[in-house]
Protein backbone atom coordinates (compact mmCIF):
# COMPACT_ATOMS: atom_id res chain seq x y z
CA UNK A 1 0.00 0.00 0.00
CA UNK A 2 1.20 3.51 -0.82
CA UNK A 3 2.01 5.77 2.14
CA UNK A 4 -0.57 8.35 3.17
CA UNK A 5 0.35 11.79 1.79
CA UNK A 6 0.22 14.45 4.50
CA UNK A 7 1.45 17.97 5.22
CA UNK A 8 2.73 20.12 8.05
CA UNK A 9 2.93 23.91 7.85
CA UNK A 10 4.80 25.81 10.55
CA UNK A 11 4.29 29.58 10.64
CA UNK A 12 7.47 31.23 11.96
CA UNK A 13 6.88 34.95 12.59
CA UNK A 14 9.32 37.34 14.29
CA UNK A 15 11.13 34.57 16.17
CA UNK A 16 7.89 32.90 17.25
CA UNK A 17 6.66 29.48 16.11
CA UNK A 18 2.92 28.84 15.85
CA UNK A 19 2.14 25.38 17.18
CA UNK A 20 -1.19 23.73 17.91
CA UNK A 21 -2.21 21.54 20.79
CA UNK A 22 -4.10 18.70 19.11
CA UNK A 23 -7.53 18.14 20.62
CA UNK A 24 -8.34 14.89 18.78
CA UNK A 25 -6.94 12.27 16.42
CA UNK A 26 -3.35 11.13 16.04
CA UNK A 27 -1.20 13.00 18.55
CA UNK A 28 -4.10 14.34 20.65
CA UNK A 29 -2.67 16.37 23.55
CA UNK A 30 0.68 16.95 21.84
CA UNK A 31 2.01 20.19 20.41
CA UNK A 32 2.40 19.87 16.64
CA UNK A 33 2.36 21.99 13.52
CA UNK A 34 -0.91 22.48 11.67
CA UNK A 35 -1.31 19.76 9.08
CA UNK A 36 -3.12 16.71 7.85
CA UNK A 37 -3.85 14.48 4.92
CA UNK A 38 -3.77 15.65 1.32
CA UNK A 39 -7.23 15.42 -0.25
CA UNK A 40 -7.94 14.11 -3.75
CA UNK A 41 -7.26 16.70 -6.44
CA UNK A 42 -5.25 19.07 -4.27
CA UNK A 43 -1.54 19.82 -4.37
CA UNK A 44 0.54 19.39 -1.24
CA UNK A 45 0.94 23.19 -0.99
CA UNK A 46 -2.84 23.65 -1.25
CA UNK A 47 -3.32 21.00 1.45
CA UNK A 48 -0.81 22.69 3.76
CA UNK A 49 -2.56 26.06 3.43
CA UNK A 50 -6.03 24.51 3.86
CA UNK A 51 -5.02 22.68 7.01
CA UNK A 52 -3.73 25.90 8.63
CA UNK A 53 -7.01 27.64 7.74
CA UNK A 54 -9.10 24.76 9.11
CA UNK A 55 -7.13 24.21 12.30
CA UNK A 56 -6.45 27.80 13.47
CA UNK A 57 -8.50 30.04 11.13
CA UNK A 58 -5.59 32.05 9.68
CA UNK A 59 -4.16 32.33 6.19
CA UNK A 60 -0.47 31.37 5.98
CA UNK A 61 1.61 33.65 3.75
CA UNK A 62 5.09 33.21 2.34
CA UNK A 63 4.65 29.43 2.32
CA UNK A 64 7.85 27.58 1.34
CA UNK A 65 8.50 23.87 1.21
CA UNK A 66 11.36 22.99 3.54
CA UNK A 67 11.34 19.22 3.64
CA UNK A 68 9.85 15.79 3.34
CA UNK A 69 9.97 12.76 5.54
CA UNK A 70 8.62 9.28 5.83
CA UNK A 71 7.11 8.53 9.19
CA UNK A 72 6.60 4.97 10.44
CA UNK A 73 5.40 3.21 13.56
CA UNK A 74 7.01 -0.18 14.05
CA UNK A 75 3.74 -1.97 14.74
CA UNK A 76 1.88 -0.55 11.73
CA UNK A 77 -0.89 1.12 13.74
CA UNK A 78 -0.96 4.27 11.63
CA UNK A 79 -2.22 3.96 8.04
CA UNK A 80 -0.44 0.70 7.36
CA UNK A 81 2.75 1.96 8.98
CA UNK A 82 3.59 4.77 6.59
CA UNK A 83 3.03 8.49 6.04
CA UNK A 84 4.90 10.68 3.57
CA UNK A 85 4.88 14.18 5.03
CA UNK A 86 5.58 17.38 3.07
CA UNK A 87 6.84 20.05 5.47
CA UNK A 88 6.33 23.78 4.88
CA UNK A 89 7.22 26.98 6.70
CA UNK A 90 5.17 30.17 6.45
CA UNK A 91 6.84 33.54 6.96
CA UNK A 92 3.63 35.13 8.16
CA UNK A 93 -0.08 34.79 8.75
CA UNK A 94 -3.15 36.89 8.02
CA UNK A 95 -5.60 36.99 10.90
CA UNK A 96 -5.46 35.99 14.56
CA UNK A 97 -5.19 32.28 15.40
CA UNK A 98 -8.38 30.86 16.92
CA UNK A 99 -9.15 27.71 18.89
CA UNK A 100 -11.14 25.17 16.88
CA UNK A 101 -12.57 21.71 17.53
CA UNK A 102 -9.24 20.28 16.34
CA UNK A 103 -6.65 22.57 17.87
CA UNK A 104 -5.64 25.21 20.39
CA UNK A 105 -3.04 27.60 18.90
CA UNK A 106 0.06 28.46 20.95
CA UNK A 107 2.99 30.75 20.09
CA UNK A 108 6.44 29.66 21.29
CA UNK A 109 9.83 31.32 20.94
CA UNK A 110 12.03 29.56 18.39
CA UNK A 111 14.72 29.68 21.11
CA UNK A 112 12.54 27.73 23.58
CA UNK A 113 10.54 25.15 21.62
CA UNK A 114 8.78 22.78 24.10
CA UNK A 115 10.08 19.56 22.54
CA UNK A 116 9.07 17.53 25.60
CA UNK A 117 5.41 18.12 24.62
CA UNK A 118 5.90 17.14 20.97
CA UNK A 119 6.55 14.02 18.90
CA UNK A 120 10.06 12.70 19.58
CA UNK A 121 11.18 13.21 15.95
CA UNK A 122 10.40 16.94 16.02
CA UNK A 123 13.58 17.65 17.99
CA UNK A 124 15.57 16.21 15.07
CA UNK A 125 14.07 18.01 12.05
CA UNK A 126 12.27 21.11 13.42
CA UNK A 127 15.48 23.03 14.25
CA UNK A 128 16.42 22.73 10.56
CA UNK A 129 13.06 24.18 9.49
CA UNK A 130 13.46 27.08 11.94
CA UNK A 131 17.00 27.70 10.63
CA UNK A 132 15.66 27.96 7.07
CA UNK A 133 17.33 24.74 5.93
CA UNK A 134 15.85 22.06 3.69
CA UNK A 135 15.83 18.41 4.64
CA UNK A 136 14.68 14.92 3.78
CA UNK A 137 14.41 12.10 6.28
CA UNK A 138 12.94 8.85 7.49
CA UNK A 139 11.74 8.33 11.06
CA UNK A 140 10.74 5.05 12.68
CA UNK A 141 9.03 5.41 16.05
CA UNK A 142 8.37 2.82 18.73
CA UNK A 143 4.93 1.20 18.94
CA UNK A 144 3.75 3.84 21.43
CA UNK A 145 5.31 6.71 19.45
CA UNK A 146 7.33 7.89 22.43
CA UNK A 147 10.82 6.88 21.34
CA UNK A 148 12.83 6.97 18.15
CA UNK A 149 13.83 3.51 16.92
CA UNK A 150 15.98 4.93 14.12
CA UNK A 151 16.17 7.81 11.70
CA UNK A 152 18.09 9.15 8.71
CA UNK A 153 18.35 12.82 7.73
CA UNK A 154 19.84 14.66 4.77
CA UNK A 155 20.20 18.44 5.19
CA UNK A 156 20.46 21.01 2.41
CA UNK A 157 18.74 18.88 -0.20
CA UNK A 158 16.51 20.14 -3.00
CA UNK A 159 12.81 19.75 -2.17
CA UNK A 160 9.99 20.34 -4.64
Amino acid sequence: MEPTEATLCHPVVDGELLLIRKRRGLGAGKLVGPGGKVEAGETVREAARREVREEVRVEPVGVEKRGEFDFHFRDGTVDDDSMHVHVFAAGGIEGEPETTEEAVPEWHSTDAVPYDEMWIDDRVWLPHLVAGETFRGTFVLSDDGESLVRYEMDIGVTVE
